[in-house]
C-alpha cells in the first residue's frame, strides 16, 4: 500500500502546478500529458453501425443481488474490475486524504482544488486501463487541451462509466453538476465533496437555486462546469429528454456550450450491473464537437441544438425510439 501511494504522490508532483495554483486557461498543460489519447480523425463506422449490448445469457451472472427491477449482477469480467477497483480505490482515497489536509491548511494553496480533482483523473486513467476499457476519441480534442476557459461540458448519460470516461478528456479543472446521492458513494462522493462540486437535488427549489448560484460563480471565476442535461441514467442507452434549466447557468455566464457523444457505455455497464459486464476496449468512444455559442440564443433552441449535435454521433442503439416504436415495445413486453 504504502509503494503504491509512493507511486500516485510522485506522479502527482512531476505535473508542477505552481504552488497548486494554475491559471486555468494552462491547466492542460500543467497538468496532464495526454500523449496517450487514442484520437482519431472521425467517429469509427464500427462505433455508430454496431451494438455491443449483451443479453442476460451472454453477460453470464455469477452473483444477483436483489430481485425483479432492482437486480444487480456481477459477472465474471465483473469481478475482475471490482478486483481492480479494491486495489486502486483505497489508494486514491488516501491520496485525497492528504492533499486535503495540505490544502485546508491555507486555502489559497489550492482554491479552485485543481490538485485535488487531478487525482480522480489519475485514478480514472489507471482503472480503465487495468479495466482494459480505455476509450478513443475524436472531434475537437485540441480545444480541450488547449484549456478553452470558462463553457457549459454536456453529455449523454447512460452508465456509471460516463464519470469515468470523462475524466480521461477533459483535461482542465471542472466541476461536475451532479444529484445529492452522489454524495454518499464511496471515493465518487469524497472527490465530489472535497472538491467542491456542485451538488443538487432536484426535488428541493433551493437546492436548484443555489445550483444556479454557484454554477454560475464558477463559470465566472473560469472554471467550466460539466452536466448531464437528461438529469439521470438512461436505463437503455437511449438519449431521453432534457431537463430544464440545465443551460441557464452558460446564457447567464454567456459562455458557450460543448456538447460530448459517449458511446456504448451503456453496454459496458448496462444499469442492471453493479460493475462492467465486458472490456470496453474498442468499443467506448468519445466525440467532442464543437462550442455552441449561446447569445442571442433561447433555451428551446440550445435545447435543440445540443440534441442534434449528440444524436449525430451516437449509435443506432442509443437514438431515441419514435413513438411507434415505443408503443410496439411496450404491447410486447406487455
Amino acid at each position: 500500500m504504502l509503494s503504491r501511494l509512493i507511486t500516485f504522490v510522485l506522479l502527482l508532483l512531476a505535473h508542477p502546478t505552481d504552488g497548486f495554483t494554475v491559471p486555468v486557461g494552462q491547466q492542460s498543460k500543467h497538468l496532464l500529458n495526454n500523449n496517450n489519447v487514442r484520437l482519431m480523425s472521425s467517429v469509427p463506422v464500427e462505433v455508430l453501425s454496431e451494438s455491443f449490448v449483451l443479453d442476460r445469457g451472454e453477460i453470464k451472472p455469477l452473483i444477483k443481488i436483489g430481485e425483479g427491477s432492482k437486480e444487480k449482477v456481477i459477472n465474471a469480467f465483473g469481478l475482475v474490475t471490482l478486483a481492480v477497483s479494491l486495489v486502486t480505490g483505497p489508494v486514491w482515497m488516501l491520496a485525497m486524504m492528504i492533499i486535503d489536509k495540505v490544502c485546508n491548511i491555507n486555502e489559497n494553496l489550492d482554491p479552485n482544488r485543481v490538485v485535488f480533482d487531478f487525482t480522480g483523473k489519475v485514478w480514472s486513467r489507471t482503472w480503465l486501463t487495468l479495466s482494459n476499457s480505455y476509450p478513443t476519441f475524436s472531434g475537437d480534442i485540441d480545444a480541450i487541451r488547449k484549456g478553452q476557459g470558462p463553457c457549459l461540458y454536456v453529455a449523454n448519460h447512460a452508465s456509471w462509466l460516463d464519470i469515468p470516461i470523462l475524466c480521461t478528456v477533459l483535461d482542465p479543472v471542472f466541476k461536475f453538476i451532479a444529484k445529492s446521492e452522489l454524495a454518499n458513494v464511496p471515493c465518487i462522493g469524497q472527490q465530489l465533496r472535497g472538491g467542491n462540486h456542485i451538488m443538487i437535488d432536484r426535488e428541493d427549489k433551493r437546492s436548484q437555486l443555489r445550483t444556479f448560484k454557484e454554477g454560475v460563480a464558477w463559470l465566472k471565476k473560469g472554471v467550466p462546469l460539466m452536466a448531464f442535461p437528461e438529469g439521470m441514467r438512461s436505463t437503455d442507452g437511449r438519449l431521453m429528454d432534457f431537463k430544464g434549466g440545465v443551460f441557464s447557468m452558460a446564457m447567464k455566464a454567456n459562455v458557450p456550450i460543448v456538447p460530448i457523444s459517449l458511446s456504448h457505455t451503456h453496454a459496458i455497464m448496462p444499469s442492471n450491473a453493479l460493475f462492467p459486464v465486458q472490456p470496453g476496449k474498442g468499443k467506448l468512444h468519445v466525440h467532442v464537437h464543437e462550442p455552441i455559442d449561446v447569445e442571442g440564443r433561447t433555451d428551446a433552441e440550445l435545447v435543440e441544438l445540443v440534441r442534434e449535435a449528440l444524436l449525430s454521433k451516437l449509435p443506432e442503439d442509443q437514438q431515441p425510439l419514435l413513438k411507434e416504436e415505443v408503443q410496439d415495445k411496450e404491447s410486447v413486453s406487455a
